[in-house]
């Protein structure tokens, strides 16, 4: 690998109630980082961890890493603000030439980071980012609607999203201050380092298993922030509704003319009050799903305007 000519990594690292895998994932990464010092590759390293609120003790074993160990940093914040806050805060504080950014639970593997640094120093890439192979480990249900969501919204975006793309990249300063100049509430991040461009490198490797602890995240909450993506990068829902509202009128209108030819041919009689009331609880069955896809875009909106910070520090050191 080339000299690092002075170049430093960032590797920020979000976390909420990770107090059994913060010391696990600083024993495992730092000494290959040290590594990468010791060849050349990089000339100093970082850790920012980013306290997404824990009500663990997360921030006490973070303040004591901090106090023995001058590699390590962290941002707190005032309450739980969610992940891609995290991120958000993480990017802005790191400082160095190169940033990667990785799950604490080990599920990104950072045996990966040399080779996905090389990609970036030496190969022309902007930034190197990873992707599952396989979704061992993960239940069955979970998988089945997180490979729906990637068909789903790459039918729907303009920006292709890779299937399986996890958040663990690494990425050059130019790539990162690109992200930063996303400003906007309401952050999806697969799809904002997809829309930023830039030439990105795809690292595939087999899920692995947490190093401890439970996840985060259940189907619910994966369920909406999916929901929130596609909103985030498509406007093709609302087009949806249009279609919608159409396909009700022309069913409508060719239901009405039956029933004339009916009356007028056969001489029989309009009844059936169980198909009117089947046909007036879809008509307004349809008109609440447009209500609801033209309300999500309108909520987004309106969390936009009123340009609240998208998360607040407690402490940080």
């Amino acid at each position: 690998m080339a000299p690092a000519s002075g170049k430093k990594l960032s590797v920020v690292v979000p976390c909420y109630n990770e107090q059994e895998t913060v010391e696990i994932f600083v024993k495992t990464t730092q000494p290959l980082l040290e590594g990468l010092v010791q060849q050349g590759a990089l000339s100093d390293f970082e850790f920012i961890f980013v306290d997404d609120g824990s009500r663990d003790g997360t921030l006490g074993i973070l303040k004591a890493l901090c106090g023995s160990n001058a590699h390590i940093h962290y941002i707190s914040f005032s309450r739980n603000f969610g992940k891609e806050a995290g991120i958000f805060a993480g990017l802005q504080k790191a400082c160095g030439d190169y940033v990667a950014l990785m799950d604490v639970d080990l599920q990104d593997p950072p045996s990966l980071l040399p080779d996905m640094l090389r990609a970036v120093q030496e190969e022309g890439y902007d930034c190197a980012a990873t992707r599952r192979s396989t979704r061992a480990h993960e239940p069955l249900l979970r998988s089945l609607f997180s490979r729906l969501f990637y068909k789903v919204i790459n039918s729907l975006s303009d920006v292709a999203i890779e299937d399986g793309a996890r958040d663990f990249r690494l990425m050059s300063r130019t790539f990162v201050n690109a992200v930063l100049s996303i400003a906007e509430r309401n952050r999806f991040s697969k799809g904002i380092f997809a829309w930023v461009g830039f030439k990105t490198k795809y690292f595939a490797y087999e899920n692995l298993e947490r190093s401890a602890g439970s996840t985060k995240w259940n189907f619910w909450g994966l369920l909406g922030y999916a929901f929130d993506g596609i909103i985030a990068f498509s406007t093709k829902p609302l087009m949806l509704a249009s279609v919608l509202g159409m396909i009700s009128i022309v069913f409508a209108f060719l239901l009405i003319v039956f029933l004339i030819v009916r009356k007028l041919v056969f001489n029989n009689s309009v009844e059936g009050w169980a198909s009117m009331l089947c046909i007036i609880i879809f008509i307004g069955g349809v008109q609440l799903l447009c209500t609801g896809i033209i309300g999500q875009y309108l909520a987004k909106n309106y969390v936009e305007t009123k340009q609240r910070p998208l998360y607040i520090i407690r402490e940080e050191q």
